[in-house]
């Protein structure tokens, strides 16, 4: 333990835990100390109130209520993500999406293709000059085969949607403005620097204000058409709980039996 305010106790896995990444020497124990100095006077804080607070019994049943809600908020959600994804289909998702195309629109442009980055004075450069534009398996093959002797980074990214915004940070002195419509009209695009060549080829161009394409689109559909049937699946699930208590004769109606 760091420390200990009246039985309570603050331990080292408690302040790593909470321990911000990549903080600086100096800047971690300054972090320290006031973690330590705020976890101290809360502690004393609730010692007081404790004793303080007239109304105890009200305080522990909100306590429990609270915990209650939580803990079938929790269960819950677990249903809901186990059962409805499940449920909702590529069907039900594509004709989502055809009945409401107007709430898909990109807000910045969306690529898909490949990206490599060779040393400047790597062999075989014309080969990579021939490869990495073609989308064909010969020449895809060629070319990973290639990266895993030359290549500082390869990114194939054919078959996902990726925000022009991530590409154009990995090019250095970038011919084209973002969200212009340049790599819409130039595909193939190689730049050098003093110390590497770097490859783009783009197979698919969606510009900004455009449609989202289904296949960058489905898990956010997926995401609403579960939120529209969280609750008729909530209000089902506890049907079905009462159901079989009811068949088990679980539930128990004392008011029913009472002469009064």
């Amino acid at each position: 333990p760091l420390v200990e305010v009246g039985g309570k106790f603050l331990y080292q896995e408690d302040l790593q835990a909470a321990l911000p990444l990549n903080l600086s020497s100096d800047d971690s124990v300054l972090f320290a100390e006031h973690y330590i100095r705020n976890w101290v006077e809360d502690a004393l804080l609730f010692d007081k109130a404790e004793d303080n607070v007239r109304d105890g019994e009200k305080v522990r049943a909100l306590v429990e209520s609270y915990r209650k809600a939580l803990v079938m908020h929790n269960y819950q959600e677990e249903l809901v993500q186990q059962q409805l994804s499940v449920e909702i289909g590529p069907a039900e998702i594509a004709d989502y999406y055809e009945k409401n195309k107007s709430l898909f629109v990109l807000e910045k442009p969306m690529v898909k293709g490949l990206f490599i980055k060779v040393p400047l004075q790597a062999s075989g450069l014309a080969d990579v000059r021939r490869w990495y534009k073609k989308n064909t398996q010969d020449a895809v093959e060629k070319l990973e085969k290639y990266s895993l002797r030359n290549a500082v980074t390869y990114d194939y990214f054919y078959d996902r949607w990726r925000p022009l915004e991530e590409i154009e940070a990995m090019i250095p002195a970038k011919k084209w403005e973002s969200g212009s419509d340049y790599l819409n009209q130039h595909r193939d695009v190689e730049v050098k620097d003093t110390a590497f060549h770097y490859f783009l080829h783009i197979e698919e161009f969606q510009g900004k204000g455009k449609q989202k394409p289904l296949d960058f689109a489905q898990e956010e559909i997926k995401e609403i058409l579960i939120n529209l049937k969280r609750v008729d699946f909530v209000n089902r699930v506890k049907e079905d709980l009462f159901r079989q208590a009811s068949d088990k004769d679980r539930i128990i109606y004392y008011y029913l039996n009472s002469d009064e």
